[in-house]
């Protein structure tokens, strides 16, 4: 019997080009000897767990999430179908399993934020750009783990001098009142959580950072392309890519609960230069050697 994939997401994007390559290197191809069920949120987080209930109903042999909220959904909704994360953060923290070591129910698979990569971008931001002092954050605080990630954050930011102006999106429509929120708070650079509503919306959020001439730093490589100033954090397609692993052996038999949570091995730096350009900023040439990838 041809095993059925339940995929429940965001939305399409690159880091689905390194899964579907893990799949077909371990021999699984979509309609041949593996059936894929899609499912996109589209930016809409309250839509998991219908799209989750569709999966469960349809028999999944297992199903894929993609970010906290999706994974949450699925695990309300069945604790024996098995489900593989692909990029959730906390997930010990927050319920999602017992321990890294040995997740102990139905859930396993990789994890993509740390209090480091906090760091990590606070120090980048301050070595590109000296004179910011106040960064405005967009995140959603109904995410629990975007709570842990604001506190992660502050602690970061303090270590080099910087502020957090905290900046609640919890949906589409929220964005003009946050801009101007941002405005008012006189923030001086910006950073977006990567989550489903800032990423529906990333190109909105660049443009508002270059309309202001705010240096902004993410998480995720697409909002730099998009004309954001740089990004640092875990490679997504380096880990949907290495997920396959996990895949192939849940379908052979293993369980969820005995198989560790697996941490980044690959991170990204990514730098604008054509957007530096733009906001009048000199990057200093140590940075630009140290990135993965400069866009011209």
């Amino acid at each position: 019997m041809v095993p059925r994939i339940g995929v429940l997401a965001n939305s399409e994007s690159a880091a689905w080009d390194g899964f579907r390559r893990g799949l077909l290197e371990l021999g699984y191809v979509d309609g041949r000897n593996v059936t894929m069920e899609w499912r996109w949120a589209d930016g809409k987080a309250d839509r998991y767990p219908a799209l989750a209930a569709e999966l469960v109903q349809l028999k999944a042999d297992l199903i894929v999430t993609s970010s906290t909220p999706a994974t949450l959904a699925a695990k309300q909704l069945t604790s024996s179908i098995p489900i593989l994360m692909l990029n959730s953060a906390y997930p010990d923290k927050i319920g999602l399993v017992e321990s890294l070591a040995r997740p102990g129910g139905n859930i396993t698979g990789f994890s993509n934020v740390g209090p480091e990569l906090a760091g990590k971008r606070q120090q980048l931001l301050k070595e590109m750009v000296p004179k910011v002092s106040r960064v405005a954050l967009l995140w959603n605080p109904a995410n629990p783990l975007e709570v842990m990630g604001l506190r992660d954050m502050q602690a970061a930011a303090a270590v080099v001098g910087l502020e957090i102006l905290s900046i609640e999106v919890r949906a589409p429509e929220d964005f003009p009142a946050a801009f101007a929120a941002v405005t008012a708070g006189r923030a001086d650079a910006l950073h977006a959580n990567v989550n489903p509503v800032n990423t529906r919306n990333y190109q909105l959020i660049v443009d508002f950072a270059l309309k202001n001439r705010l240096p902004s730093g993410f998480e995720e490589r697409s909002f730099v392309v998009a004309g954001g100033l740089f990004s640092y954090g875990s490679s997504f397609i380096d880990t949907y890519q290495r997920s396959a692993i996990y895949l192939d052996k849940i379908l052979k038999g293993a369980k969820p609960a005995d198989m560790p949570i697996q941490q980044p091995t690959k991170f990204e730096f990514v730098i604008n230069l054509k957007t530096a350009k733009a906001l009048g900023l000199t990057i200093p040439q140590s940075l630009l050697l140290r990135a993965d990838e400069v866009i011209q």
